[in-house]
């Protein structure tokens, strides 16, 4: 590998970065990692720090996972390669819809659709909504919910259902036909609510309000995050999705549940649906599913959902990606869920994330902090430049980021949020370093 000289001097020459400006990357090279083992990093200058990012949500069994790595290479010696298209398949692909149904059985899925990441299962789980009601002879109901903050990837399907304006802006006009709610977000809403239940009441209110607005026979489905995570780790009221079921139910809208961060574990349970108590007509699944180790995804769908494409007058699913069924990714997916139910990563989740929330709920003594927020291994400290305005501060919280890093902790800048989702194999001193680390970024920054 070439030294860090070369990479910072080259960086920004040829590649450009996702959600980043490239000229930027230029002025201000990035960090460019260089090896990783456990939970820490290091990058091409030395620099070890705790990847309290996970990667990108993902990297929840850690940097050291052998089984996944060796599953990967026993798999591309044996196929490392062939279509899952009509007429073919392979034994992993067939093994890991097997254990996905199992393993979220208790959520209601029963199918599984498998492709290439997050992006791709939103547009997948979109198109098969639509599909659904049309082979129930209600082809009028073409259109879709989503919540505003919400994330859901940045194919075409998933860029229209995202809930942030700068995710949108750039690619307008978009998908046709959707539309957004207020979100769950106790510090930001426009009813000045702060009480989590009233709130909660008051988004589904707006929410069934806006079926009725569009006329229910004319919705397909409405899509959530059951935490939302790049939003700013806006976590709703136990009340909420419950609520959303009883909606979608009364009205036949479709509900898919967006699992792609907090499926298998990072919410505290196997699903974040599961953790509201709460049964979706579909999910769609990444990150996790590997462990960050290879791209792959899934959409599981329900058997209601599964009824309409095999029983009578049923249809072919005509669509799918080129590595939909990618042996390798399967392979390494069955390997990381084995992992991750043999360490039952989701009760450390559930067990470390009320230790990370009250590290960083100390934080307040912060004037810059404005909110924490959190659900399991996955929190976020938003900044603020004025506590009783609330004016977000995105320009300190690249302070703060930069300081926390020298002091020994990658966090995630997104705006205004510090965001913490590091790998659910951590302990508890670990998660005590990160909190330390931002501390210290927010002190330095003062």
């Amino acid at each position: 590998m070439r030294d860090h000289n070369f990479h910072a001097e080259m960086n920004a020459r040829h590649l450009w970065h996702p959600f980043a400006h490239p000229g930027e990357m230029r002025d201000v090279p990035p960090k460019v990692i260089a090896s990783a083992s456990g939970v820490r990093i290091t990058d091409d200058a030395g620099h070890e720090t705790i990847d309290a990012v996970g990667g990108l949500w993902c990297v929840n069994l850690g940097y050291s996972c052998d089984p996944i790595k060796e599953a990967i290479a026993a798999q591309l010696a044996s196929l490392p390669y062939y279509s899952a298209f009509k007429g073919t398949t392979n034994g992993p692909a067939i093994e890991l819809s097997v254990e996905l149904a199992r393993i979220l059985g208790e959520d209601g899925m029963a199918r599984a659709f498998l492709t290439s990441g997050g992006s791709d299962s939103v547009d997948t789980a979109l198109k098969l909504a639509r599909q659904y009601h049309k082979l129930r002879g209600e082809a009028g109901r073409t259109k879709f919910i989503a919540l505003r903050k919400g994330y859901h990837g940045t194919h075409f399907g998933g860029g229209s259902v995202n809930g942030n304006t700068a995710f949108r802006a750039p690619y307008e006009p978009l998908l046709p036909g959707v539309f957004h709610v207020p979100s769950p977000y106790g510090y930001r809403n426009p009813f000045d609510e702060e009480d989590p239940e009233r709130l909660a009441r008051l988004c589904l209110r707006a929410l069934e309000e806006e079926i009725a607005f569009q006329d229910p026979s004319t919705v397909a489905a409405f899509i959530m995050e059951s935490v939302q995570g790049a939003g700013g780790v806006i976590v709703p009221h136990e009340s909420y999705m419950p609520g959303v079921r009883e909606i979608c139910d009364r009205h036949g809208v479709l509900l898919i549940s967006d699992e792609v961060i907090t499926g298998f574990g990072r919410a505290g349970a196997v699903s974040g649906a599961r953790l509201w108590g709460v049964q979706p007509d579909m999910m769609t699944c990444a990150k996790a599913i590997t462990s960050g180790y290879f791209p792959m995804g899934a959409v599981m769908a329900s058997e209601r959902v599964a009824e309409a494409f095999e029983g009578k007058g049923g249809a072919m699913v005509p669509t799918g990606y080129t590595y939909s069924g990618h042996p390798v990714g399967c392979a390494a997916a069955l390997a990381c869920l084995a992992e991750t139910e043999r360490l039952a990563l989701w009760d450390c989740a559930r067990d470390l994330g009320p230790r990370l929330l009250a590290g960083l709920e100390g934080l307040r003594r912060h004037e810059a902090v404005g909110d924490v927020r959190g659900q399991g291994l996955m929190a976020a400290v938003e900044i603020v430049s004025d506590r009783d305005a609330r004016t977000a501060d995105p320009a300190r919280a690249g302070r703060i980021f930069e300081a926390a890093y020298r002091a020994g902790a990658m966090v995630r800048w997104s705006g205004a949020n510090l965001v913490c989702s590091p790998p659910l194999t951590i302990e508890a001193e670990d998660v005590d370093r990160v909190v330390a680390a931002l501390d210290e970024g927010l002190s330095e920054a003062a």
